[in-house]
């Protein structure tokens, strides 16, 4: 009987995720850090965080514990205190990446509704001291992660891989690890940026209505720099948080049903609905970490620009060499 269908779309989903997130991460964490693209640095500051924990999901949790750890079977990478090490990151870096996108809705929350705030908080210091605030907390929230795993193999006395412990999922502090896990990933998220992005939907649309009562009909035949410039910051805002949303929504809900103690998703049956389930949100999870170039590519004239010029430079260079070789 051949494997299960969910088993193979992972062998090949991974690969094709790693292929093309890590080196669109890596670009855009290029070109937003030379600072041409027509954003404040405090923007800047957050966007770069947001690619570099994106970079790191890439990394650390499809290529090296989906691919490498399950094509390597006896690599040093399955040993059981690695095996809980790479977990633990992988933990951090969904931490990191799902609360970078908070601060983010956050910080333009406050760029666009807060007027008599924003000059003191919306600045390149106070972006550095959040970015590495919850950096520092996701470190400490996840410690746990190295406790909730056992041994799931001893091979040749060698301890090799890890599962989730039953008895400490189990216990009552397993219990409230698990459902503080999803309220701080899931949905205390969940809920800011919803509530950040209704109150600054909101405060556009009554500023845009005054603008235009002050403004009378020109409005119609002129642009409006200021209404212009609110749009775009409104689209990347939106385009940002509200796909973000709904690539884990899956995730979320599965992660409700199934619970981290579920027998089914650790140890068992690969074509339980349970365990199709939180593949899925998984999938759509990983896929979170890809859409912040896109997005970026498709709403950003500048980020295009600046796109092309990266991609040109090493064309470029070969040229310069050629000419003074020749």
């Amino acid at each position: 009987m051949g494997r299960p269908t969910i088993v193979l779309g992972k062998e090949f989903y991974y690969p094709i995720l790693a292929t093309f997130g890590i080196p669109g991460n890596l670009l855009t964490i290029v070109i937003l850090s030379r600072g041409n693209c027509g954003l404040s640095k405090c923007i800047t500051v957050y966007m770069v965080a947001m690619a570099t924990a994106d970079l790191l999901v890439m990394v650390i949790n499809a290529l090296i514990y989906h691919i490498f750890s399950n094509r390597f079977p006896l690599s040093f990478l399955t040993l059981t205190p690695v095996c809980k090490f790479i977990l633990y990151m992988t933990f951090i870096t969904f931490d990191l990446s799902v609360w970078f996108t908070v601060s983010f809705t956050f910080d333009r929350f406050v760029a666009l509704c807060c007027p008599r705030f924003n000059t003191r908080y919306c600045t390149q210091q106070t972006a550095t001291i959040v970015i590495t605030a919850f950096s520092v907390f996701s470190f400490l929230k996840d410690i746990m992660v190295l406790f909730a795993y056992e041994t799931q193999n001893i091979i040749n006395k060698v301890h090799r891989g890890c599962r989730a412990s039953v008895a400490f999922f189990s216990s009552p502090l397993g219990t409230v690890s698990v459902w503080f896990h999803s309220a701080c990933v899931v949905w205390i998220p969940f809920i800011l940026m919803t509530v950040f992005n209704l109150l600054t939907v909101h405060r556009i649309l009554m500023a845009n209505r005054a603008r235009r009562r002050l403004q009378g009909h020109r409005s119609e035949t002129h642009s409006d720099p200021e209404m212009e410039s609110r749009r775009k910051s409104s689209i990347l805002l939106f385009s940002i948080s509200g796909i973000f949303i709904l690539l884990w929504l899956t995730a979320a809900l599965s992660f409700v049903t199934t619970r981290l103690t579920n027998t089914a998703y650790y140890r068992g049956d690969r074509t339980d609905p349970a365990y199709i389930a939180t593949e899925t949100g998984a999938f759509l999870k990983f896929l979170s970490c890809l859409q912040n170039p896109c997005i970026y590519a498709a709403t950003q004239r500048k980020f295009r620009d600046e796109l092309k010029n990266v991609l040109k430079s090493p064309w470029t260079l070969i040229q310069r060499l050629c000419r003074k070789l020749g």
